[in-house]
């Protein structure tokens, strides 16, 4: 169902700050104070041209005694000077108000759409990490770094351009309806017309062209993702054209509905101003033929004249604007979807203290599927983990090692059953204190595009840095022998997912980071993988030779990685199918 960009916008204003809906008020405040100005400017055009034409009207015109009185004017000629400099002041004010306006509306409109940036940012990583497994990457990175700038330039700017104009507007129509009341409305009413009528029969087509832009910057982003992230096999593979027709469609589609919205809100314009034109040189004719002829005419016109300069392009903007709001309603639907997403229980809550952890890790008869209508990936697990054992996990593909450890990590909630950490029950009130626990190594190490050490001691503030722990853990995984011999050592950049590493490298990488943050609990997800035999052997061997109070949580695609484990839980299909001694599991 389509969405009234009034109720739109009333959501986007709930997820606006208390202190930017403060600043909104204060703005529209000075709005009003600027129309003031305009309207005054207007005013003073009428008395400097009539000045020009019949200085006598205006030195007989009991309005203006009191003033010609104060500064002992004697002559009609002498009022010129005065009203030149009263017009120019007016002038003035008024446009240094419309730069003000145009300032203070700019910065809060881009201020405002940080703060909506942010806010994505901050809701999309304190989701769970079932969110994630469901939502495509290319959405979220297009809600923040495109669609956000859509929410600025179509939405908030042209939103804050119709409340200025719409303010201008019913100040400059009033004092226009004060010097001819017939030709003023005669003008508001044409123009009302004519924009109402193309509204109406734009409004569909916009609405269709705002629903495209929204869908295909997520496409285009998409292609860029998957051409670039792949590019190892785009390159083998010979996919090149592939990537570039999917890229081609959804950004030649995007900036074709883009141009069209882009067209409709300008044409107007060219056949309007063309039109008032007419109206001012029919009006005048008509003044011309009065009584006073030229004398009453002039400062009339030229007063009409200056308000329709000023009118026009105010109805002008008011139309763009919507128009605009129109083709980027669809992506303030998408922005208000990812910022409306519900924080969890523990957000801005940092444990003081990790939760007790001295005896074991308990799972009682837990299931797990992902929604309500998938199958169940795991089944009546039971199972007990002691502290500073050393527990393998093995099975086929999709027996369900990786889901069960990412519940032992708290990633995952079960859907049925429970986790017990000496006793206590883990739920969302406790995880944050029992993440504090774990470290993970996967078998895909995520480097950024930075150094050695800065990977290593991965989310840290490079000041705050232990380096003498970054060497430690780098000895202990062993890759501090590599690091040593490249010429910038730890400061050597990694590039982009560590790029200019090998695949054991990074996983060593990834195994010192893991070490880096002193947990208590190491969860190895196939993360010798990569490693030749001795090499494994060797961070294995360092591995099980540090604490005896450290707990390892290991899956391996070598059942021999697994020989000085505690014990073996051997998996199929969901279940625990046997739990025993490497021995045991060999037999």
């Amino acid at each position: 169902m389509e969405l009234s960009i009034l109720y739109l916008l009333k959501r986007l204003w709930s997820n606006v700050t208390k202190r930017r809906q403060s600043q909104f008020v204060l703005l529209f405040i000075l709005m009003v104070i600027g129309s003031f100005s305009e309207v005054i400017s207007i005013g003073a055009v009428l008395p400097f041209l009539a000045v020009l034409v019949a200085p006598e009207q205006i030195f007989n015109n009991v309005a203006f005694q009191p003033i010609i009185q104060y500064f002992g004017l004697t002559d009609p000629s002498q009022l010129l000077l005065p009203l030149t400099i009263v017009f120019g002041v007016a002038v003035i004010v008024a446009n240094g108000m419309r730069l003000l306006l145009l300032w203070v509306s700019t910065r809060l409109s881009f201020a405002t759409g940080a703060d909506i940036g942010i806010g994505i940012y901050t809701r999309t990583l304190y989701q769970p990490y079932s969110f994630h497994c469901n939502q495509n990457s290319s959405e979220i990175i297009t809600a923040i770094a495109t669609k956000t700038d859509l929410v600025i330039y179509s939405v908030i700017m042209p939103v804050l351009l119709i409340l200025n104009s719409f303010v201008l507007v019913i100040a400059i129509f009033s004092a226009l309806l004060v010097v001819d009341a017939l030709a003023a409305l005669v003008t508001f009413g044409v123009l009302a017309f004519i924009y109402s009528a193309i509204i109406f029969l734009k409004r569909n087509e916009l609405a269709k062209e705002g629903l495209l832009i929204a869908r295909e910057s997520t496409n285009r982003i998409k292609a860029l993702q998957e051409g670039l992230g792949g590019i190892r096999d785009v390159l083998i593979d010979g996919h090149q054209a592939t990537y570039i027709r999917k890229y081609r469609n959804s950004d030649l589609a995007l900036r074709r509905a883009q141009g069209n919205n882009v067209f409709v809100a300008g044409a107007p314009r060219y056949f309007l101003e063309s039109l008032g034109m007419v109206i001012i040189a029919a009006l005048a004719f008509i003044l011309v033929q009065g009584p006073n002829g030229v004398a009453t005419a002039i400062p009339t016109l030229g007063a009409l004249a200056l308000g329709a300069q000023r009118l026009l392009p105010m109805i002008q903007t008011s139309y763009a604007s919507w128009v605009n709001i129109q083709g980027g309603k669809s992506s303030v639907e998408d922005v208000l979807e990812f910022l409306e997403k519900p924080m969890p229980d523990n957000f801005g809550q940092y444990p003081t203290l990790p939760l007790p952890f001295n005896v074991d890790i308990n799972l009682k008869k837990m299931f797990f599927r992902y929604n309500q209508n998938a199958p169940y990936v795991l089944k009546k697990i039971d199972l007990n983990i002691k502290k500073g054992s050393r527990v393998g996990f093995i099975g086929t593909t999709g027996s369900g090692k990786s889901t069960l450890l990412d519940i032992i990590m708290g990633l995952l909630e079960p859907s049925n059953g429970t986790i017990e950490i000496d006793g206590e029950i883990l739920s969302s009130q406790n995880n944050l204190a029992w993440q504090s626990h774990i470290a993970h190594v996967p078998q895909d190490i995520f480097l950024s595009d930075s150094s050695i050490k800065e990977n290593i001691a991965f989310g840290i503030d490079k000041e705050d840095i232990d380096f003498e722990r970054v060497q430690l853990v780098a000895s202990q995984a062993q890759i501090s022998t590599t690091i040593e011999s490249l010429s910038e050592k730890y400061q050597t950049i990694v590039g982009e997912r560590g790029v200019k590493l090998s695949g054991g490298q990074r996983q060593r990488i990834g195994i010192a980071r893991a070490l880096y943050k002193k947990a208590d609990i190491i969860i190895f997800d196939e993360a010798t993988s990569a490693l030749d035999d001795l090499t494994e052997k060797a961070v294995i061997d360092s591995i099980n030779n540090l604490d005896e109070n450290l707990t390892l949580l290991i899956i391996a695609h070598r059942l021999t990685t697994l020989k000085e484990c505690t014990h073996i839980v051997k998996l199929d299909n969901g279940n625990i199918e046997k739990v025993g001694t490497y021995k045991d599991i060999m037999s």
